[in-house]
């Protein structure tokens, strides 16, 4: 777990892992610059390369299961510590990338995590899988719609959520070793409710940052776009995980 802050000026830059316990805050490398992007074209782009990012990993993750499942066996650990490797390459390092290597790394981290993230067609019934990934969708539009259409400055919720955040993750190392059923499932739907709020959160963020700071070039522009689709991506995976954890129907 690694940690750092935001382009935007706040604390919130989170790693899944393939069970739905995160991690990671991320440091501005933007500060102090001035308003040329209006924030619906951020926005736009933001959720438009999320969407990619998302497409990838899916069809990565369908595809490993299809044609490489004992690849996939074997390389998961692998794959895993080089998933976690570029996210923090592209957390702390994206200031000092360009603007095209950002978007490189982020589909390179889109496909890894896509076939990380075939695991679950071992674990889950596939028809499972896709409810889980609607209704995880429906949960993430309405609370990116809150965020972005809310009067309200949401940045007071973040120290908030990032308590929880680390109050899952500690109880989740926690029951690894006690296996306690029951606290499985209160950090699972805890995390649910930290996720959603985190997608407003982050909406929100974007929105204000945008709106008030702005960037000063279409090379900052991108890069920004390409860390707000990031922190989009993983709160969605997150919140698919837990998701799936609670109500997926697991093979028998």
């Amino acid at each position: 777990m690694a940690y750092s802050d935001d382009p935007f000026g706040n604390n919130d830059f989170r790693t899944p892992d393939n069970y739905g316990d995160t991690g990671t805050i991320n440091a501005n490398p933007f500060t102090g610059i001035n308003a040329v992007t209006d924030e619906n074209g951020i926005l736009t782009n933001v959720f438009k390369w999320m969407g990619i990012g998302l497409g990838i990993s899916a069809i990565a993750a369908l595809g490993s299961y299809q044609f490489l499942p004992e690849f996939m066996m074997v390389a998961y650990i692998p794959l895993a510590i080089i998933e976690l490797i570029m996210v923090l390459v592209l957390s702390f390092g994206i200031q000092k990338m360009s603007a095209g290597a950002c978007r490189v790394c982020f589909i390179a981290y889109s496909v890894i995590n896509g076939l990380t993230l075939s695991s679950i067609f071992f674990v889950y019934e596939i028809g499972s899988i896709f409810v889980t990934f609607f209704i995880a969708a429906g949960m993430f539009a309405v609370a990116a719609l809150y965020g972005k259409f809310t009067k309200k400055n949401l940045a007071s919720m973040g120290t908030y959520l990032l308590m929880g955040l680390f109050g899952i993750i500690v109880a989740s190392i926690v029951n690894i070793f006690i296996r306690n059923s029951m606290l499985d499932f209160l950090v699972t739907l805890v995390g649910i409710a930290i996720f959603v709020g985190l997608t407003a959160y982050d909406v929100n963020k974007i929105r204000e940052y945008s709106s008030q700071y702005g960037l000063d070039s279409k090379e900052q522009a991108s890069k920004v776009i390409i860390y707000g689709a990031l922190s989009l991506y993983l709160d969605f995976i997150n919140l698919f995980l837990k998701l799936l954890r609670l109500f997926g129907s697991r093979r028998k």
